[in-house]
C-alpha cells in the first residue's frame, strides 16, 4: 500500500527506496490496477523508467480486459510515456483488448492530437485509414477469395442453410456485399435430411477462361458408407446463376481447384494436401489422388490451396484442427508434383497469445491485388469469457510480405491483427442491405435452415409472412425458419408480429437459433390456459419454459436485447399509434449454448442465428405476420 501511494503521490525516491526494501512489492494489486499500469496512467515518465529498468514487473502482463500497460499510458496523455513505452518497451499501438479497443484507439477517442500524429508515424497511416478485424463478422467461415481485373470475390460455407454458399463482392477487400450463391435452386441443394453442421463446407472459388467456379466438400450424415463428395459449380457471372451441381466422388473435405501454366487443372483436397487432375469445365475427375504432402505440423492438415508465382509451387495448408490450436503453414516445390520444402517460418499465422481477442486463425487463402500488395484472408474466432464462439468463425484480413528468400509472411509472423493499415486500394462502400417487405423485397442477408417449402415467405399487407411449419424447430423435418448471423456480441432483435388466430398447440414469433439441438424460442404460445408470451429454450434433449405471461390477443411488438451471454426480452402491445410502453418478460442470464462449445453433440461449426418462426402442428395451418423488423449491433 505504500508503494501505491508513493505512485500516486508521484515520489520517485519513496518509489526507489521501497522497491530495494521490498522488490515483490511491485506485484501488488490489491488497490485494482496493478502498480506499472498505474504509474503509466499517471502519465509520470520517471517513475515508469524507474518501474521498467529497475523493478521485477513483467511486461507481458495485462489487466481482465486484456490491456496493456500501453493501453494505461495513453490514457495519461503525456507523449513522453507512450514513446517511451513503444520505442524502449517495444509496446503496441495495435495491440487489441478482449473487446478490440487498441491504444490507437483510445488516443482517436480522447482526441489526444500529439500521440495520433505519434501514432500515425509509427503505423504509417492515420487512424481513419486503419481497417479492424474481423472483416467479417458473424459466420463466415473457411473464406476463399479471388481477385479478377479490380473487383474481389469471396466465398464462404454456408453447412444446411439456403440458399447455399454465399458470394461476396468488395472493391477494397474490407467492405464486401453478397451479390448471389452458388446454389439458389431448391431441387439442386439436397440439404432436407441433413443435420445441423454439415451440408456445404469449405468452398474455394476461381476464375479460368471466362468463367467463375466454385467447389466445396458436401457433407453427408454419418449413415451409409459414403460421408463426402465434391460439389462443382460454374457461371460466366460471379452472383450466378451458376450450373446444375456436379459431384465427385472423391473422399475428403476442403477441394481447392488450381490451373497450372499449361492450362491442365487440378483439385486439392485433404487429409494432408492430396490432388487429381479434373477436366477443364471441372466436372470429371481424370486421374487418382497422390499425396503432395502431409503438412508442416501434421496435425489436421487440411484446407489446401496452390500458388504459382516466381516458377515456385507454393502450398497453403491449414493444421491444427479447428480449435486454439488452428494455423497456417506453408511449403514449396520448384515441380508441381515435386517435394516439398515447409518453410522455415511456420507457421506463417497463428494467435501465439492465449488471452489474445481474435483466435482459432487458420484456413487461408492469399490474393494479390491489381496494384501489386499481397493478403491472406482466414478464419478466426472469438469468444466470451475465453470459453463460447457465439458468433461462429468469422473472416479476418492481414498482410503478406514475402522474405528476400522467396517465403510469404502474414502479418510479419506476429498473428492476427486487431487493428491494420487498409490496403492500398479505392475505398469501396457498397450498398447497404435492406429489406422493404411493402415492395416484396427480402435482402441477401436471410437465409433458411435447410430448404424451405414453396411459397414459405409471402408478402402482402406491409407483412412478411411466413407459413407455418408442422414440425417444431428441435427436428431436421422444421422448415421454413428465416435467419440472420448474429454478427455482435452486443445487439438488439426487434420484430411486430401480426395479430392472428392460434390454435392450441401452435406458436410464433422471434428465435435465437445455432441448429435442432440448441435454440431458444421467443413469441405467442397457445394452450389450454390460453395465449401466453413465453421463451423457451431448447438445449440438447431438454425443452423447457423459461419466461411466461399471459397475454390478450393482438399484436405485439417483441425485443431481445443480448448483452454478451445475457439476453432479455421485452414486448409491447401495439393498441394505436400511441401505444409506446416496453414491458420486460424477463431476462437469462446465460445463453451459452448457441455456439460451437454449447453441447457435445453432432457437427458444430457454424454460429449463433436470429430469426422469425412460425409452428402450424401436424393437423393445422397458420401463416405468421411479421414487420418492422429491426437488427442493431451495438459492438462497433
Amino acid at each position: 500500500m505504500k508503494l501505491r501511494e508513493a505512485i500516486l503521490n508521484r515520489d520517485l525516491d519513496v518509489v526507489k527506496d521501497l522497491l530495494v526494501k521490498d522488490p515483490n512489492s511491485i506485484e501488488d494489486k490489491t488497490g485494482g490496477v496493478w502498480l506499472p499500469f498505474l504509474a503509466a496512467s499517471l502519465g509520470d515518465l520517471e517513475i515508469v523508467r524507474y518501474i521498467v529498468e529497475y523493478s521485477r514487473a513483467s511486461f507481458n502482463e495485462t489487466d481482465e480486459l486484456n490491456r496493456n500497460v500501453l493501453h494505461y499510458g495513453v490514457e495519461s496523455g503525456n507523449i513522453s510515456v507512450v514513446r517511451y513505452l513503444v520505442e524502449r518497451v517495444g509496446m503496441s499501438p495495435v495491440s487489441g483488448d478482449i473487446n478490440l479497443v487498441t491504444p490507437y484507439e483510445i488516443a482517436y477517442e480522447n482526441k489526444n492530437k500529439e500521440i495520433l500524429t505519434y501514432f500515425e508515424e509509427v503505423c504509417g497511416a492515420p487512424y481513419e485509414q486503419m481497417y479492424h478485424n474481423p472483416i467479417r463478422t458473424g459466420m463466415h467461415p473457411d473464406p476463399s477469395i479471388i481477385c479478377v481485373g479490380d473487383d474481389f470475390y469471396m466465398v464462404n460455407s454456408s453447412f444446411i442453410f439456403f440458399p447455399c454458399i454465399p458470394i461476396s463482392h468488395s472493391k477494397d477487400l474490407i467492405h464486401w456485399k453478397v451479390i448471389g450463391h452458388a446454389i439458389t435452386n431448391p431441387e439442386w441443394a439436397y440439404l432436407d435430411e441433413l443435420e445441423g453442421g454439415r451440408g456445404y463446407w469449405a468452398p474455394d472459388i476461381s476464375y479460368y477462361e471466362g468463367k467463375y467456379y466454385i467447389t466445396a466438400t458436401y457433407r453427408l450424415n454419418d449413415t451409409g458408407t459414403v460421408y463426402r463428395k465434391q460439389m462443382v459449380v460454374s457461371s460466366d457471372k460471379p452472383e450466378g446463376p451458376y450450373c446444375e451441381p456436379v459431384f465427385l466422388d472423391e473422399d475428403g473435405i476442403d477441394p481447392s481447384i488450381f490451373t497450372d501454366d499449361d492450362g491442365r487443372r487440378y483439385m486439392l483436397l485433404n487429409r494432408g494436401a492430396r490432388i487429381f487432375e479434373i477436366s477443364k469445365d471441372g466436372k470429371k475427375q481424370l486421374s487418382e489422388a497422390t499425396l503432395l504432402y502431409y503438412g508442416h505440423q501434421k496435425r489436421a492438415p487440411e484446407g489446401s490451396h496452390l500458388l504459382k508465382k516466381d516458377g515456385w509451387y507454393y502450398l497453403f495448408q491449414a493444421e491444427g484442427g479447428t480449435g486454439l490450436g488452428h494455423r497456417i503453414s506453408v511449403a514449396r516445390s520448384k515441380e508441381l508434383f515435386g517435394v516439398y520444402t515447409p518453410c522455415p517460418y511456420n507457421p506463417i499465422m497463428r494467435q501465439q497469445d492465449e488471452k489474445g481477442a481474435i483466435k482459432r486463425c487458420g484456413h487461408g487463402k492469399p490474393v494479390k491485388t491489381p496494384n501489386g500488395e499481397w493478403y491472406m484472408v482466414y478464419l478466426c474466432g472469438r469468444q466470451l469469457e475465453g470459453e463460447y464462439s457465439l458468433l461462429g468463425r468469422e473472416t479476418a484480413l492481414d498482410p503478406i510480405t514475402w522474405t528476400a528468400d522467396g517465403w510469404p509472411l502474414v502479418n510479419n509472423l506476429e498473428g492476427p491483427s486487431v487493428l491494420q493499415k487498409l490496403p492500398n486500394l479505392t475505398p469501396y462502400i457498397p450498398e447497404p442491405e435492406s429489406d422493404d417487405f411493402k415492395n416484396g423485397i427480402l435482402s441477401s442477408l436471410w437465409v433458411s435452415q435447410r430448404v424451405p417449402e414453396e411459397n414459405a415467405y409471402t408478402f402482402g399487407n406491409g407483412y412478411l409472412k411466413i407459413q407455418g411449419s408442422k414440425k417444431d424447430l428441435d427436428t431436421t423435418e422444421s422448415r421454413n425458419i428465416l435467419l440472420r448471423r448474429q454478427q455482435d456480441f452486443h445487439f438488439t432483435f426487434e420484430v411486430t408480429v401480426g395479430d392472428i388466430n392460434l390454435n392450441i398447440g401452435q406458436d410464433y414469433g422471434l428465435t435465437c437459433y445455432y441448429d435442432e439441438n440448441t435454440y431458444l424460442k421467443y413469441g405467442l404460445f397457445e394452450t389450454k390456459e390460453g395465449l401466453f408470451l413465453q421463451v423457451v429454450e431448447h438445449i440438447d434433449e431438454e425443452t423447457k419454459i423459461s419466461l411466461s405471461t399471459k397475454v390478450t390477443k393482438g399484436e405485439y411488438s417483441l425485443r431481445i436485447v443480448t448483452e454478451g451471454l445475457k439476453r432479455s426480452f421485452y414486448y409491447q402491445s401495439i393498441v394505436d399509434q400511441e401505444e409506446t410502453n416496453w414491458h420486460s418478460l424477463g431476462q437469462l442470464d446465460r445463453v451459452y449454448y448457441l455456439c460451437d462449445e454449447g453441447i457435445n453433440r453432432g457437427k458444430r461449426f457454424t454460429g449463433a442465428m436470429v430469426g422469425m418462426y412460425a409452428h402450424a402442428g401436424e393437423n393445422s395451418s397458420l401463416t405468421g405476420e411479421f414487420k418492422d423488423i429491426v437488427y442493431q449491433g451495438m459492438d462497433r
